[in-house]
């Protein structure tokens, strides 16, 4: 391992996120020229550019033969938007939560889960498995645009200017649209082959497993604009936005990013069992978590984003041990599993309980 190995790392994640932002300008200036509402740019194409960066890695490393790396990009991202983003917007000020994420958005991310943990039971995830997935997006977002229209017919809000503020606007001309769009694809393809091949490479040097680094630092990498788009969000006042951009990322990821993944891989995408024993669990206990938060008061405040913040320092100390082979890692994982895990959600529900007899 060399310093190059780092320097590809740095300038991998560089050109996905500037990739992801240069493909959603230029796809979305396309989308206005030809008159296609602002709803529904905010729903696709913003909503597919959030999640860019997971995709392209996760296509690429199944397409290289690097499954571990696709499957726990996708899983650690979730895990890394929940724990990480969300406790540390919430740290940074207490954050809002729309009725329709409690509703509708937080149910799916959790189904969802549970349907990424038992397709991948038989620890692999066939092309049939991801059909299944990627057809669950295009309902969902299906579903979202004939919501938001009959909401903007009916006088509703529009949820694109809501959260971006104004319709996508450009000065350029559409030669310079299509080439931001083929700009953007090119930096992706670009970012996520440097960024796979030092990752290997780390991998390789530190005597970690490609699961390893895809669950953490790769996906840490390509969560970067959920991270800046939410603690901006956040810290503009704009507190419904950080949290929603976070489910709805999360729902993507599982059934865009996983699903074409499956799709694309030469082979069935395999999983790792240590994968389908901690960090399944680990990423639905996260999406569940967020229920009975999110109903406590419509709002996340700074304690339960301390909560989410220590979470994710323990998963990723758990990660660190189990890969070092610290025999400290099963006195851990038992006070995870036995301890902290249970009596958190014991406290969660009695909390939400609680709420929900005071609003009946």
């Amino acid at each position: 391992m060399t310093p190059l190995t780092f320097i590809c790392l740095i300038a991998g994640l560089a050109l996905l996120i500037a990739g992801a932002e240069a493909l959603v300008r230029g796809t979305a200036c396309l989308a206005a020229r030809f008159g296609i509402p602002p709803l529904i740019i905010g729903l696709t194409v913003v909503a597919f550019g959030t999640s860019a960066p997971e995709m392209a890695v996760s296509v690429r490393s199944a397409s290289g033969g690097q499954g571990d790396i696709a499957v726990g990009n996708t899983i650690g991202s979730n895990i890394f938007n929940v724990l990480m983003i969300l406790g540390l917007s919430a740290l940074v000020i207490p954050l809002r939560v729309s009725r329709q994420l409690i509703r509708f958005d937080v149910p799916v991310m959790i189904g969802v889960s549970l349907l990424a943990w038992l397709l991948a039971i038989d620890r692999e995830y066939s092309r049939l498995d991801g059909v299944l997935l990627f057809a669950g997006i295009l309902v969902y977002i299906a579903f979202q645009v004939r919501s938001g229209l009959n909401a903007g017919t009916s006088g509703g809000n529009n949820d694109f200017e809501t959260e971006f503020g104004r319709k996508p606007a450009g000065h350029l001309a559409l030669p310079g649209h299509l080439a931001l769009v083929a700009l953007g694809l090119a930096m992706l393809v670009w970012g996520s082959d440097l960024l796979i091949d030092a990752a290997v490479t780390l991998a390789r040097a530190l005597g970690l497993s490609e699961l390893t680094i895809g669950l953490t630092m790769v996906a840490a990498g390509t969560s970067l604009p959920e991270l800046a788009t939410s603690l901006v969000a956040a810290i503009k006042g704009e507190r419904d936005i950080a949290v929603g951009n976070i489910v709805g990322s999360n729902i993507f990821n599982l059934l865009a990013v996983l699903g074409l993944t499956a799709l694309v891989s030469s082979a069935p995408l395999e999983v790792s069992p240590n994968a389908l024993a901690f960090d399944y669990p680990a990423m639905i206990a996260a999406a569940a978590a967020c229920l009975p938060i999110f109903f406590t008061g419509y709002r996340i405040g700074r304690r339960e984003g301390l909560l989410f913040f220590g979470y994710y320092l323990a998963y990723g100390a758990y990660q660190v041990l189990f890969a070092s082979g610290a025999s400290a890692v099963d006195l851990l994982h038992d006070a995870l599993a036995w301890y902290a895990l249970p009596l958190t959600t014991v406290t969660l529900l009695v909390i939400a309980a609680r709420e929900w007899r005071q609003r009946s």
